[in-house]
């Protein structure tokens, strides 16, 4: 499902302009499909709505693992958004749910891509070198700023569920129901653009320019 909508400007909650450079914002809803994400462009806005689920390391490993056991997950990721947080949560309420550093399950991103059915991430500092992997499995990385974890929880109505308790609270998977969620920026895009990357070549231009 998808709502373009040109040249939109919201607010956050301190009343302060949010506007999308690229006048470009999305309104996406889960499970997300192949056209909603290959529309999406580096830099573009996008609000999330539905449900998402939360993973970090070991989460990442054990989906990996059920996937080369070819074992099914007991969650369902076709056209799934993964979120990358380790929440604190009390009587199945959200506490705190900022954004984990991305790159720490870089290396671990590819094998949870190979069922094909994952459409999202969203991390926050992006994630090296992965242009290629979301590129061939149909998939985007989408950037929140970091320091929000309080901010986050107006935007998760409800937490629908938990899998994996054994891994404790912050590596569990826990499903959330949300609402416009973000706002998100494309960091990686389905043609493989990595908007990091970008940033970090035009500053390694301009510091050999001045050295």
């Amino acid at each position: 499902m998808r709502n373009e909508e040109e040249n939109i400007i919201t607010k956050n909650k301190t009343g302060n302009e949010i506007k999308n450079k690229t006048g470009k914002t999305y309104k996406l809803s889960t499970p997300l499909s192949v056209s909603d994400i290959n529309q999406l462009k580096t830099g573009d806005l996008v609000y999330i709505s539905g449900k998402i689920y939360t993973a970090r390391d070991e989460a990442h490993i054990r989906m990996k693992e059920y996937g080369d056991l070819k074992k099914p997950l007991p969650f369902e990721t076709k056209g799934c958004v993964v979120y990358h947080c380790g929440p604190v949560i009390k009587d199945m309420k959200v506490v705190a749910a900022g954004p984990t550093t991305s790159d720490r399950m870089t290396n671990l991103t590819p094998g949870i891509l190979k069922s094909g059915n994952i459409r999202a991430i969203i991390g926050k500092g992006g994630m090296k070198n992965l242009g290629d992997v979301m590129k061939e499995n149909k998939c985007v990385y989408l950037s929140y700023t970091g320091g929000c974890a309080a901010l986050a929880c107006d935007m998760i109505k409800s937490v629908s569920n938990v899998f994996w308790e054994d891994l404790g609270m912050a590596e569990a998977v826990w499903e959330f129901e949300v609402e416009t969620f973000g706002p998100l920026i494309v960091g990686i895009d389905t043609c493989g653009n990595d908007l990091f990357l970008e940033v970090i070549k035009k500053a390694t231009k301009v510091y050999e320019s001045i050295k």
